[in-house]
């Protein structure tokens, strides 16, 4: 990894977790334990004040600081972690275009706050109708949370808009999907508020909890029922001709293509450090899984943690710096494979999870330490 670009930081850490547990979270399901308003500040206070040993300025040039990892504002505290954020942080507090849609749909007076502090539109994520949905959500009530929390948007002038995951479970139930859309006047009344209705799908990315519903994934043919309507909406949302392409179509690019090095996940627009409950520490670049650990902020330097990340001492990060693609590709992937993919980067970080699950599992024990192990 090449040295962090800006210094112009942000750190995440997971006081209250999340409500869902859902099937296709890159993230996975929050850590043990707990984190204080003081564990926070002193988390903040340990980034700001690291100097690297190489140089005697400070690492930080600007620093944001968010409670949370997965959902904003799943605390009943809301209000005053987000007055921390804004104390801690060099810029206002983000919720990028994400709210809680488990508080949505339980505090009446969420929305209107929402719309103080800025909000102006909202994603709101569906799986399929209510059975479907809950079973993607692992809880049961998601999918009236997404209908109440999009009414209590629209009642306060925030513009919901809806994300749609593609999988097998999905397909037969897009045209009643469509038929809900046109049931809550959604295009209507988002036009009312000044805007468009934004209705999109796309497939699950193959990473973290997502790799274990592979099997779901459709292939070309299944993607003949799916409404016109729907294709053109998600062209628009992404503002691409070609939605998705097939695994052999990938796999004969990436074993065509001169190897590069890193693949499969790019370095991020801000560069991002996730603190877990039990204070291991993750980059925003990838997954949560072992191989990406950095190391923990209580017991490791903040300097062995940098250094992990600039240096690629973790075995994901020495993986996609070190093994070639075209040699994951041989082993995990299926040249006649018609299953769909949206990128090519997708399908790289499949082969890069089964390769790293696969080399972790067979790996000594005793040699993990922190995701930084040797693999036999």
């Amino acid at each position: 990894m090449p040295k962090i670009k800006s210094r112009d930081i942000a750190i995440a850490v997971d006081m209250y977790g999340c409500p869902n547990r859902c099937r296709h979270c890159w993230l996975g399901s929050p850590s043990c334990g707990r984190i204080t308003e003081e564990d926070v500040q002193w988390a903040a206070a340990r980034f700001r004040a690291y100097v690297p040993t190489e140089g005697g300025d400070p690492f930080i040039n600007k620093l944001q600081v968010l409670t949370w990892v997965w959902e904003p504002d799943f605390s009943d505290e809301y209000k005053q972690l987000y007055k921390l954020e804004d104390e801690l942080s060099d810029d206002t507090p983000s919720r990028f275009e994400l709210l809680s849609i488990w508080r949505l749909a339980r505090d009446e007076n969420y929305a209107q706050w929402a719309k103080e502090i800025g909000h102006d539109t909202c994603q709101i994520t569906f799986f399929g109708m209510e059975e479907t949905n809950d079973w993607f959500y692992r809880r049961k009530g998601a999918f009236q949370d997404g209908l109440k929390a999009t009414e209590r948007l629209l009642d306060i002038g925030i513009k919901p808009r809806w994300q749609l995951f593609l999988t097998k479970k999905i397909i037969p139930e897009l045209d009643e999907l469509l038929d809900l859309v046109d049931r809550l006047e959604l295009r209507e009344r988002v036009k009312s508020l000044g805007g468009e209705f934004d209705f999109f799908m796309h497939t699950p990315g193959p990473d973290g909890e997502a790799r274990k519903i592979e099997y779901l994934r459709p292939a070309l043919d299944d993607t003949k029922s799916i409404p016109e309507e729907l294709i053109e909406s998600s062209r628009k949302h992404f503002n691409v001709e070609d939605l998705w392409y097939t695994e052999s179509e990938l796999i004969s690019q990436i074993l065509t293509e001169k190897e590069s090095f890193p693949y499969g996940y790019s370095y991020p627009e801000k560069l991002c450090f996730y603190v877990m409950r039990n204070w291991d520490v993750f980059s925003n670049m990838s997954t949560l899984e072992p191989w990406w650990n950095l190391g923990n902020l209580k017991t490791d330097s903040l300097q062995s943690i940098v250094d992990n990340f600039e240096h690629s001492r973790v075995f994901g990060l020495k993986t996609i710096f070190t093994v070639p693609v075209k040699k994951l590709a041989k082993r995990f992937g299926s040249r006649n494979s018609l299953h769909i993919y949206n990128s090519k980067e997708d399908l790289e970080t499949l082969y890069i999870g089964r390769y790293c699950d696969h080399m972790y599992s067979a790996a000594d024990k005793n040699l993990k330490n922190n995701g930084v192990i040797k693999v036999r």
